[in-house]
């Protein structure tokens, strides 16, 4: 009887080991780091790509991921940027603890005016030429002679 309530509760307890946390429970969770966000001129929305966003010049906190991540730049009347920021992590050792930074800080931005959209050119049709200048046609209707002098002139 003894082995038969040892076996159940082994099986039962077996079975559960699926429902159990998964190991990445145990992992430490990214550090987080601060960012500071500048652009030029100031005052752009500037948003990570983790979230967390502000208006330049500030200051945010992200996890910091790996390997990299991006922030984007908007403003009125102001071209869109977006910059790459690498994240680098040392591991540290015995004497130096472990460290997180990011490059480039600050994370910059230079953002380029929106040019209007260029003027539709209307180009002038080329006029025809003139035709020469006839010689006047009498009052009478009839048209002159081709093959007559040139009247004299006064």
């Amino acid at each position: 009887m003894r082995r038969v309530i040892a076996v159940a509760v082994a099986g039962t307890s077996l079975a559960g080991c699926s429902s159990l946390p998964s190991l990445d429970y145990f992992k430490p969770t990214p550090p987080t780091i601060q960012v500071q966000l500048e652009s030029n001129p100031p005052g752009a929305d500037a948003k990570t790509s983790q979230g967390p966003g502000c208006k330049t010049p500030c200051s945010v906190s992200v996890q910091a991921p790996d390997p990299s991540f991006s922030v984007s730049y908007t403003l009125n009347k102001y071209q869109p940027a977006t910059v790459q920021v690498q994240v680098i992590k040392n591991p540290g050792d015995l004497t130096n603890p472990a460290t997180t930074t990011t490059d480039p800080n600050p994370v910059f931005a230079e953002l380029q005016p929106m040019t209007p959209p260029p003027k539709a050119v209307h180009r002038a049709r080329p006029r025809k030429p003139k035709p020469p200048a006839a010689a006047a046609a009498p009052a009478d209707g009839t048209f002159p002679d081709p093959n007559a002098a040139p009247a004299p002139t006064r």
